[in-house]
């Protein structure tokens, strides 16, 4: 099984520690092109117009700064420099020793700078989304299309996909569609179903924490995977077809 899971928009910096070595980082067949886009990070970080060209508000100056220096940057576990909603409601830091191993083991971050990372990879914290375009670039989820195509094809090979990606990043990459399931969050009120991304988040964070913590064996079918969410919501399972993934809706009363 692999939880595919989003970065988190806001990341905690490393207060110290060294800075990120290329070599510890996961699928090193991406460094070059990792190389690439965290060049074009830093020279758009370092224009006036930082801001605007990256789509954030004046509250980031400071993130967006940090962009400059990523080569210095102290760098921390994935795992602690992705914070938020998500990475909240999993709760990485109240695991057992053998709980964070299969986390580590079982996560992947499809990320707008690193393409694709394992939670024990030790990055810096930064700003950029994957639906930013940089100059040499272009816009992120199609330049990381072919790439992690090709670079996760073996991961992926034999594995249960769970999908808890927003469609931003779901974009970069799309798995194959027979082993994959793409988990959809909704709330339910008299009968009508809406998507609230604050709940949706949240859910999936539990979702990933109770597939990682639950005893027993991984889910290994969209079916098994199904069968371990009734553990703890009400959901039902929408197969597949050939190009589709299959779809896990999790239904919260509203």
């Amino acid at each position: 099984m692999l939880i595919l899971l989003p970065p988190s928009e806001g990341k905690t910096p490393a207060v110290r520690g060294d800075a990120m070595d290329w070599a510890s980082l996961s699928f090193p067949e991406l460094n070059s092109y990792r190389a690439k886009v965290l060049d074009a990070l830093g020279t758009v970080s370092a224009h006036e117009d930082a801001l605007a060209l990256l789509g954030v508000g004046a509250s980031l100056k400071d993130d967006v700064e940090r962009n400059t220096r990523l080569h210095a940057e102290p760098a921390a576990p994935a795992h602690q420099v992705y914070s938020g909603v998500l990475y909240d409601a999993l709760g990485y830091k109240t695991m057992t020793a053998v709980q964070r191993r299969k986390a580590d083991e079982s996560v992947l971050v499809i990320s707008a700078l690193w393409g694709a990372i394992r939670f024990a990879d030790p990055v810096p914290a930064y700003r950029l989304s994957m639906s930013t375009a940089l100059p040499d670039v272009g816009r992120l989820a199609s330049f990381w299309k072919p790439q992690l195509t090709d670079a996760l094809a073996a991961v992926a090979d034999g594995e249960l996909l769970v999908d808890c990606r927003s469609s931003t990043y779901a974009a970069a990459w799309t798995p194959p569609a027979f082993n994959t399931v793409a988990v959809n969050v909704f709330t339910e009120v008299k009968g009508v179903r809406k998507v609230v991304s604050h709940v949706a988040k949240h859910t999936r964070g539990e979702l990933a924490r109770h597939l990682l913590t639950r005893r027993g064996k991984a889910p290994e079918t969209p079916q098994q995977l199904h069968k371990a969410a009734g553990e703890k919501w009400t959901s039902e399972l929408e197969p597949g077809t050939a190009r589709k993934a299959h779809a896990l809706n999790i239904i919260l009363p509203g």
